[in-house]
């Protein structure tokens, strides 16, 4: 699997991933990461919140984006630099999650790609908004 390098990539350029977040991954990323927030793992304590009952981390499904960018577009052989989120609505157990990038800038001289990043849950609702700049693989 080769990533695009920069004169490969095109403004209007697409590319997604899809999962559907289960239990496992939320105590899976839980662990991984330390965060054993009761809005996670805790079904008692989540029912108290404003979400009425267990949420996925924000940066769980947020992570489907760097799968987009590291094996579709630009694919492998990219470097991340930066990315900004807004996250908008509460993932759920269960939810299917789609992670969508599109380039919406190319900076040649600087060999950078400017890319709006958004994850839509299995109704089409939006939960992450963002942006993410990354360093397409050399030729």
């Amino acid at each position: 699997m080769v990533g695009k390098s920069i004169d490969e990539i095109k403004l209007g350029d697409r590319a997604y991933v899809e999962k559907t977040i289960s239990e496992a991954d939320v105590y899976l990323y839980a662990g991984i990461t330390g965060d054993f927030n009761p809005a996670h793992v805790n079904e008692v304590e989540a029912e108290k919140t404003i979400f009425k009952g267990r949420i996925a981390h924000g940066l769980l499904s947020a992570g489907l984006i760097s799968a987009v960018l590291g094996t579709q577009l630009p694919g492998p052989g990219t470097i991340y630099l930066s990315q900004e989120l807004k996250f908008s609505a509460p993932v759920r157990i269960g939810d299917t999650i789609k992670a969508e990038v599109e380039v919406v800038d190319i900076v040649i001289e600087k060999e950078r790609i400017k890319l709006r990043t958004c994850c839509y849950n299995q109704e089409g609702k939006m939960v992450i908004d963002g942006t993410a700049i990354v360093m397409p693989r050399k030729k």
